[in-house]
């Protein structure tokens, strides 16, 4: 008995340590970037994410058009993204294919997350950018009454980001919620065919409700991972410090600014750089925050159903 105590002491004490240090890390990461970026904040305040210039000439720092080009990619790559990673959860997970397509699609899907980010970046440029430049001009031309689809159309743009985004979160969405699909206990499907449900019926009305909270975390873990991508991301977005509201307009991440300018920045402008940095570090524990508080309310309201 004594043992067994002291082993579980001990092993209260080192997960308390493990904690502990998870914690700090966090805190010096937020340290070791607010203390460069404090005379920026000191300078602009708050102001810094209202002001759409960024000279760096004039030394005139603002971080909007960065901001909402984060925003902007990253919803759009989600809204893309994220009906078709449900669904080709549900293929994998419900029997709908041969087991060995299953098998090949699934492999494929894996395959696409171990891809690294440059080279999604060489295959836009090569493949979706020409794409673009093609049917750009017709969205314009058929669309250009809506702000999101103002011309000229160029072939870097907010747009090509975007789907190349949506490519690189794809995986993500796919593998958690085909594990949230497939460990769904068999008595609901059973149930629901007991009660005369179709098939169609029950994965619209009994499965996808169970996995609900599976596939609000696949949605905040690719919007996580989709707010900070950068390579990619900063080879295709043409990474243009103007605000703009067109997707087919070049636009700028926070993470393609710090990408393409910290290597050759000075003074003011390094300060300016890490103030991105921390917003961009803060908003994406504002998502996760948020996205927590969202998993749970679906928990509760999903409770009865599971």
């Amino acid at each position: 008995m004594k043992k067994t105590r002291r082993r579980l002491d001990l092993f209260h004490v080192l997960t308390w340590v493990a904690s502990a240090a998870t914690v700090f890390i966090l805190l010096w990461i937020l340290e070791s970037i607010f203390t460069p970026a404090l005379p920026m904040i000191q300078r602009s305040g708050l102001g810094f994410f209202t002001s759409i210039a960024w000279n760096v000439n004039r030394d005139v720092y603002g971080a909007l058009p960065f901001v909402i080009g984060t925003a902007m990619t990253s919803l759009i790559a989600l809204i893309l993204a994220l009906p078709l990673g449900v669904f080709i959860a549900l293929f994998l997970s419900e029997n709908f294919l041969p087991f060995w397509i299953r098998q090949v699609i699934r492999f494929v899907v894996e395959l696409l997350a171990a891809i690294p980010s440059v080279v999604y970046g060489l295959w836009g440029i090569a493949v979706v950018i020409p794409i673009v430049q093609q049917f750009g001009g017709v969205l314009a031309n058929s669309l250009g009454f809506l702000p999101l689809f103002q011309g000229p159309a160029f072939g870097n743009s907010t747009l090509t980001a975007s789907l190349v985004l949506a490519l690189m979160v794809l995986p993500t969405i796919t593998a958690i919620s085909r594990t949230t699909l497939a460990n769904l206990p068999l008595t609901l499907r059973e149930g629901s065919y007991a009660i005369g449900a179709t098939r169609w019926e029950t994965i619209f009305r009994v499965l996808l409700p169970s996995a609900a909270p599976g596939i609000v975390a696949a949605t905040i873990l690719a919007f996580g991972r989709a707010m900070g991508e950068t390579m990619a991301v900063a080879m295709l977005i043409g990474n243009s410090p103007r605000l703009s509201w067109s997707l087919l307009s070049p636009g700028g991440t926070l993470a393609g600014l710090l990408a393409n300018q910290f290597g050759e920045a000075s003074g003011l402008q390094i300060s300016a750089l890490m103030y991105a940095a921390l917003a961009l570090v803060l908003l994406t524990l504002i998502v996760n925050m948020i996205g927590e508080a969202v998993l749970r309310h679906v928990e509760k309201s999903t409770a009865g159903i599971r």
